[in-house]
């Protein structure tokens, strides 16, 4: 098997010269770069990425870490975020944390062993101060989530706004009686407060209160929302919601589901309202009003500051809010 040592002796360059090549260095001039590239095609040379990565010779991986790869949203946002790198020479590595702090830490630990050279957390699981000690071992951008101690660059949205202006567009279509599904808890602090705040915040300007069993906590998934719509089904039909802010489309194509199995209709019945615009919102029957979220712009400007992070170690810390809207279509 050819070395790099081999490379050097066919050529007749530096090993210096030789190795720039490699990285893909790019003060090597077009002549040596081409010299260099014949010979390691004659000798069959293939760099060892392994070895490289070990060196800290290797920066081409970015980590991706997200809460459930299942969530159409993190699909969608994923694919934004490998295209957008495959374009700048970068491969990406994708870890589902399942909402573990413990896989979310197994996963940092690869910016310490060099198999990741920076990481993108679209999710949150531990504090800032557990976090915090693996920026000494490469970039860490926060996408989609954020915490307000942390000096990393983040991405993101106003959640508070998007749930306000969910909950608005209930109310102004004459609901009062509005449920809210949080994929959190329903606290001051914690995942999802900015979406609580803006439920909240809604309410109160239009003079309603919130009802405590109509929050529904830790809810993610399709099959949540079918069990959301039988919790509703189960109260008194004067004690029922009229209308529901869901925490994702998923859990409101759930709840649509189930409504149509008891034959209860959108949205003379029951209004829903979803969260992220995925492909589904428009497939649902009636198609689903919701908050976009833009995901490929989210991905796209995740990619070019992480990128900017590990060419640059002095680059600036930054937050970027993207735009959020609503999109109302035939479930309110």
């Amino acid at each position: 098997m050819a070395t790099i040592s081999d490379v050097v002796k066919l050529t007749g360059l530096s090993k210096t010269t030789v190795s720039r090549v490699i990285n893909n260095h790019p003060y090597v001039s077009k002549e040596k770069r081409e010299i260099v590239l014949k010979a390691m095609k004659e000798l069959g040379y293939v760099p060892n990425p392994a070895a490289r990565r070990l060196r800290g010779q290797l920066t081409t991986t970015i980590g991706v870490i997200v809460p459930r790869i299942v969530n159409p949203f993190f699909s969608y946002l994923v694919n934004a975020i490998e295209q957008a790198a495959f374009k700048q020479g970068y491969q990406v590595l994708i870890s589902q944390s399942n909402e573990d702090k413990n896989k979310e830490v197994a996963f940092l630990n690869l910016l310490k062993t060099k198999q990741v050279d920076g990481i993108i957390m679209t999710a949150i699981e531990n504090d800032w101060e557990t976090i915090s000690s693996y920026k000494n071992f490469g970039p860490i951008l926060f996408c989609n989530e954020y915490l307000n101690e942390a000096d990393v660059p983040m991405i993101r949205l106003d959640q508070s706004k998007g749930a306000y202006i969910g909950v608005k567009h209930l109310i102004e279509r004459g609901y009062q009686k509005i449920a809210y599904c949080t994929g959190g808890l329903f606290a001051e602090d914690g995942k999802d407060k900015d979406r609580n705040h803006g439920y909240q915040r809604a309410l109160k300007e239009a003079g309603l209160s919130v009802n405590p069993k109509w929050v529904f906590v830790n809810q993610h998934t399709i099959e949540d929302g079918k069990k959301v719509m039988k919790q509703i089904l189960s109260m008194d039909e004067a004690d029922r919601p009229t209308a529901v802010f869901t925490g994702s489309d998923e859990i409101a194509s759930g709840m649509m589901m189930e409504a149509k199995e008891h034959g209860i209709t959108i949205p003379n019945d029951l209004a829903i309202i979803g969260f992220d615009d995925q492909p589904l919102a428009e497939i649902l029957d009636p198609k689903l009003t919701t908050i976009r979220q833009p995901v490929n712009e989210m991905g796209e400007k995740a990619v070019e500051v992480i990128i900017n992070m590990l060419n640059n170690s002095k680059a600036e810390v930054e937050d970027y809010e993207l735009p959020i809207e609503l999109v109302v279509r035939q479930s309110t």
